[in-house]
């Protein structure tokens, strides 16, 4: 009887064509090859190339992306969705390049401090516009709820060494209690995620003046941040934890994480884009737009922190989005003006503008956007969850068309947060989001298809939460998993190759099931943001 040949591997999704997209080993020409969601192969242009159900070709001014991940975001949703909420947040990021958010476990109501907090979370916006997870609270009243709340699908842990401005999450400012937390992400194998500014120091420090910018520097002084980052240090030692120090700020503080880093000690550390954009020597007076704490703080500083980011002592850039309503900011006086900086779509333009001026080329902003963020949050392959910030086979197929010599004028009307106040506002930045995939399908408010990614549970016997997520290496089972993560229990699951055909025929304008790209698509990302807000229920 005569061998029958295999049948057909059946057509990819989508193969997306580059003349420049950024690899973990560099940027080069690229066709990255889409089944299922997620990326079946990186070749080579000159490689041949599978049948596909549709074909985008990136235009020559654009590169190709992995898409970002912003492992600091405060959505404030559920309770405080007037600040910003999941959904505005979500759509927000997408128009920004960025398809994976980490959201904190503060200010939103109840705080995400155990199980239940975790459940509110996610019936808030069961459909948000792209994946989103979750850090949970370390607060000293609900310390013996951390194995619970660890197991309740948060990727780590979060806490306060100084008051968190809201009452529901109190400071660990205690090295018992800051020790407790450390062993109990230690024996999860997860992080613990500080706000690394001494309360002892800022309780001595005086108060802020009501308009002057330096008042809120002699407020947070770099004393506060050394201190506390000196006590993580030898807490870290002791425990084994890996501990990690969000928005750092300060030449001193990078010098204390360096040199612990080097004597072995499992800590690490972020900063945000406006510690890296921002002098405090040009901020105007009496602007609560630029407050924020720790402050942004003088040049001597931001040169240490790109310095830090340029040697790994410093592995992420995250935004650390906290927006409110401009009249729990606009009180007339910095010390009571709420803090947080609202850049969460423009944080890639702002980076990417500052990086040009110092000669930092694009795979650097990338990694530190990307790759480094789903490092901190577990995204990046080395565990249960899916892998995500890195063009690579296997990885989630979040990607991102970006024209990095585009310019677009910052007009804070125009974004998608809830709330247009931002330090940025009239400037000019370089770099154009033109369009964002998430697992292979264009990021639309109007049809979301975001998922909640649940590190499943440590204990066999914990029961199988509803919306937990789980990776698989197990390429048979890869369609269920991708389903699962598409929502598979409604209408907004992925529904084959013809969806993606007809979606970027529809988009693009397809030929035949091909598509080229122009620098027309997207010109200016941020007038999009009046029409999402229209298909979110009216934004502001």
């Amino acid at each position: 009887m005569p061998a029958t040949s295999p049948p057909p591997e059946p057509p990819a999704d989508l193969l997306l064509v580059a003349a420049h997209a950024v690899l973990p080993e560099g940027d080069r020409p690229a066709v990255v090859v889409v089944r299922g969601g997620r990326i079946d192969a990186v070749l080579h242009p000159d490689d041949p190339r599978p049948p596909a159900v549709a074909t985008v070709e990136l235009a020559p001014d654009e590169v190709l992306l992995p898409g970002l991940v912003d492992s600091h975001v405060h959505a404030n949703d559920p309770g405080r969705t007037s600040w910003e909420g999941l959904r505005s947040l979500t759509t927000a990021a997408a128009l920004g390049g960025i398809t994976t958010v980490v959201d904190m476990p503060l200010n939103c109501l109840p705080p995400t401090v155990d199980a239940a907090g975790v459940d509110a979370k996610l019936d808030a916006c069961p459909d948000p516009a792209v994946d989103v997870a979750t850090w949970g609270g370390a607060v000293p009243d609900r310390l013996d709820d951390l194995p619970g709340l660890l197991d309740a699908g948060v990727l780590g842990l979060k806490a306060f060494m100084v008051d968190s401005g809201t009452e529901e999450f109190a400071g660990l400012t205690d090295d018992a209690g800051l020790e407790r937390a450390m062993r109990a992400v230690a024996q999860a194998d997860l992080p613990l995620l500080v706000h690394a500014e001494d309360a002892g120091v800022c309780a001595d420090a005086p108060r802020a003046h009501p308009t002057a910018y330096a008042g809120l520097l002699a407020a947070r002084p770099v004393a506060a941040e050394t201190v506390a980052i000196a006590r993580l240090i030898a807490l870290a030692r002791r425990t084994g934890a890996h501990v990690h120090v969000v928005h750092v700020t300060s030449e001193e503080g990078v010098r204390l994480l360096r040199d612990a880093q080097q004597d072995g000690v499992a800590i690490s550390g972020e900063t945000c884009p406006h510690y890296l954009a921002l002098d405090a020597a040009e901020l105007p007076d009496g602007d609560p737009r630029v407050k924020c704490f720790p402050p942004i703080r003088g040049r001597r500083h931001q040169d240490a922190l790109w310095a830090g980011l340029a040697d790994g002592t410093l592995c992420a850039v995250v935004s650390d989005h906290s927006p409110a309503p401009w009249a729990l900011k606009d009180t007339g006086d910095l010390a009571t003006a709420w803090g947080g900086i609202a850049s969460l779509q423009i944080g890639l333009p702002v980076v990417w503008t500052a990086a040009r001026r110092r000669g930092v080329p694009l795979t650097e902003v990338v990694r530190w956007m990307a790759a480094g963020p789903a490092a901190i949050a577990g995204l990046d392959g080395r565990g249960p969850l899916p892998r995500k910030g890195a063009i690579v086979a296997g990885a989630d197929a979040d990607l991102v068309a970006f024209a990095p010599d585009a310019t677009l004028v910052v007009r804070g009307a125009e974004l998608a947060h809830r709330h247009p106040e931002t330090p940025y506002e009239g400037r000019e930045l370089h770099g154009v989001v033109r369009a964002t995939w998430l697992r292979g399908r264009d990021v639309s408010p109007a049809a979301p298809h975001g998922a909640w990614l649940l590190r499943p549970p440590t204990k066999d016997d914990h029961p199988v939460r509803h919306r937990t997520i789980t990776a698989t290496t197990d390429d048979e089972a890869a369609g269920d998993r991708v389903a699962a993560r598409n929502r598979a229990a409604d209408d907004r699951a992925m529904t084959g190759p013809e969806a993606v055909g007809d979606r970027v025929a529809a988009g693009h304008g397809a030929d035949a099931g091909r598509s080229s790209r122009g620098p027309e698509h997207h010109d200016d990302p941020l007038s999009d943001a009046a029409a999402a807000r229209a298909a979110l229920g009216g934004g502001r």
